[in-house]
């Protein structure tokens, strides 16, 4: 499948039962309230996914599940998030033989490689699968920074097409357009600054609050690309105090809680994550429930 690399991209989350087994009941449910509201591909066992508590078993689950339900509507990716170089080239060997579109993929993780190494992880993975790739590129949260100098280096591999910008710098959008044009395509990965992304050029959005709030997300990537720049702040404004839930070290259980709210997902995580308890419970709830009061109406 070809893969544009444009539009609102969930991340979604992995539903869980109460026996911590997946949910694959209420994952349904949540994949297509995604696409009833037109995004434009799903990312599976990202941070939001909880990937690094999932067995390969369940992440084969996932995947097969996934493409199962989406029926070739949108494309199906799943995040690359490994160790070793020869632990990524198979999880993307299986990703492939499952089903998946494409790959999100991110440097090694636990060593901080410089940048010959990453560049070298990053061509030796592209170099094994015809799979289109999106650098997930993450300095705060992964440490380490993909400069433009290694997009440079990794321009000669054709299936490396976009990045996930997270660096949290809204000019680096503007740096990679200047230096390589359309060559790789930029998908904000930080929910706010999704909007500002969206103005200064960036093609798409990864976005975390969509698990809860898909219409609005679509409304707002829509309405910046058509030029109506009023509209989409409109909603962008209301939408910020929920999107300030995916900047914090508690984002799966906070989005996890607004698709409680909305009907299309369960609070369930898998340890050592736990639900929200006291204070900290009631003031994401509290966010919540105030935006639910206001929430716009889509056209």
């Amino acid at each position: 499948m070809n893969i544009q690399w444009n539009g609102v991209m969930p991340a979604v989350t992995t539903k869980f039962t109460d026996e911590d087994t997946l949910d694959l009941v209420n994952f349904e449910i949540n994949i297509n309230a995604q696409l009833a509201a037109d995004v434009n591909g799903i990312i599976l066992g990202g941070t939001l996914g909880e990937a690094s508590t999932l067995t390969a078993d369940e992440k084969k689950m996932l995947i097969i599940k996934t493409v199962e339900i989406v029926k070739g509507k949108v494309p199906v990716i799943i995040n690359i998030a490994e160790q070793s170089t020869n632990g990524a080239i198979e999880a993307v060997r299986k990703a492939e033989e499952y089903g998946a579109n494409g790959l999100m993929l991110l440097p090694p993780m636990r060593y901080k490689a410089d940048a010959r190494e990453t560049v070298t992880y990053f061509k030796k993975i592209a170099k094994s699968t015809s799979l289109p790739i999106m650098i997930y590129n993450n300095p705060v949260d992964y440490g380490i920074e993909v400069t433009l100098d290694m997009f440079e280096e990794l321009m000669e591999c054709e299936n490396i097409q976009a990045v996930k910008e997270s660096t949290r710098d809204i000019s680096n959008v503007t740096r990679m357009k200047t230096r390589f044009g359309d060559r790789f395509k930029i998908l904000c990965g930080v929910d706010t600054l999704a909007l500002e992304s969206l103005l200064m050029g960036a093609d798409g959005w990864v976005a975390g609050l969509v698990c809860a709030f898909p219409v609005e997300t679509v409304a707002i990537y829509k309405l910046a690309k058509a030029g109506k720049t009023k509209e989409a702040i409109a909603i962008y404004r209301w939408f910020l105090p929920l999107l300030e839930l995916d900047i914090n070290t508690k984002l799966v259980q906070n989005i996890k809680l607004a698709e409680v709210a909305t009907g299309i997902g369960t609070e369930n995580v898998r340890e050592p994550r736990l639900p929200l308890v006291g204070e900290e419970r009631v003031k994401v709830l509290a966010i919540i429930e105030k935006a639910l009061k206001n929430r716009p109406v889509i056209n």
